[in-house]
């Protein structure tokens, strides 16, 4: 079977080291945008990395001054074409791509493992779907986003007006959705979008593979759980939650892993004390 190292890409470069895949979108001189291969290569390689089961956290960042620039143009130039014929055929042709689109984004939100966008420059349009779906996102300080769509005669369809009311306040989501305009890395970082912001692109991605790693350290299945569980509660009440996080647990509770681990932070203390003494 092929892995997500393995299978052949136009738009990504995927490799993994250790427990920690990265994906980098590769179309710099596109400013990586995303074309027809995009669509279909992202969720191919998230699905094919969560099939696997060897990475604990999935990385997501790109080459060259951009992250994204959103939707390519081809794609618009192949729905134009597609966009005529009888009206109910052609809504429902319609209907059929955004979802295809929508699910290309909501294969971020659904793998097993957290996945983390690092973001330098512009994240423009649908750049901002798909950080939407990610679990955590840093950026350097020249990053800057935008929900560009209304300037584009069109509403945001893959993601980000149904996400990022979660992430930021609700009346924030509507001035930038309204209006179109960029808001840079500092407002991004105040309004809770991205944990932090670095001063180049080479000190967020060590920074970023810092924190994957101290993520893919814990107990992948417990790392798992918290993520469905959190994803869970966003969407429902407290109660509701709480029963799910009762039956999760009755089925993927494991007291040996639980033991490890509390017997290796017992260690971690005890050379901790004996350094402490030596000092």
């Amino acid at each position: 079977m092929e892995t997500a190292q393995t299978m052949q890409y136009s738009t990504l470069e995927v490799t993994q080291e250790g427990h920690i895949a990265h994906i980098v979108l590769n179309r710099p001189d596109a400013m990586n945008s995303m074309n027809p291969d995009f669509w279909a290569e992202l969720p191919a390689a998230i699905r094919a990395i969560d099939d696997a089961g060897e990475a604990r956290v999935v990385v997501i960042s790109s080459t060259g001054k951009h992250f994204s620039a959103g939707m390519d143009l081809s794609v618009f130039l192949n729905m134009k074409e597609d966009f005529k014929g009888d009206p109910s055929r052609r809504a429902e042709r319609m209907r059929r791509m955004v979802m295809l689109l929508q699910d290309s984004f909501t294969a971020i939100e659904q793998a097993r493992m957290p996945v983390i966008g690092a973001v330098q420059g512009g994240a423009i349009g649908g750049a901002v779907d798909l950080l939407s779906a990610c679990d955590m996102r840093y950026c350097t300080k020249d990053a800057f986003f935008t929900i560009k769509e209304t300037q584009l005669g069109m509403t945001a369809d893959v993601g980000t007006l149904q996400r990022l009311p979660k992430l930021i306040p609700i009346g924030v989501v509507k001035e930038l959705a309204y209006t179109g305009r960029n808001f840079d890395a500092e407002e991004a970082r105040q309004l809770g979008f991205v944990n932090q912001v670095f001063d180049d692109h080479c000190a967020m991605m060590d920074a970023v593979m810092r924190l994957a790693q101290q993520i893919a350290a814990n107990s992948p299945l417990a790392v798992s759980g918290t993520k469905t569980m959190i994803n869970y509660a966003v969407e429902h009440t407290v109660a509701e939650s709480l029963t799910y996080m009762a039956t999760w647990q009755a089925g993927m509770f494991q007291m040996e892993d639980v033991f490890k681990a509390m017997e290796s932070q017992k260690q971690n203390i005890t050379r901790f004390s004996a350094a402490t003494r030596r000092r």
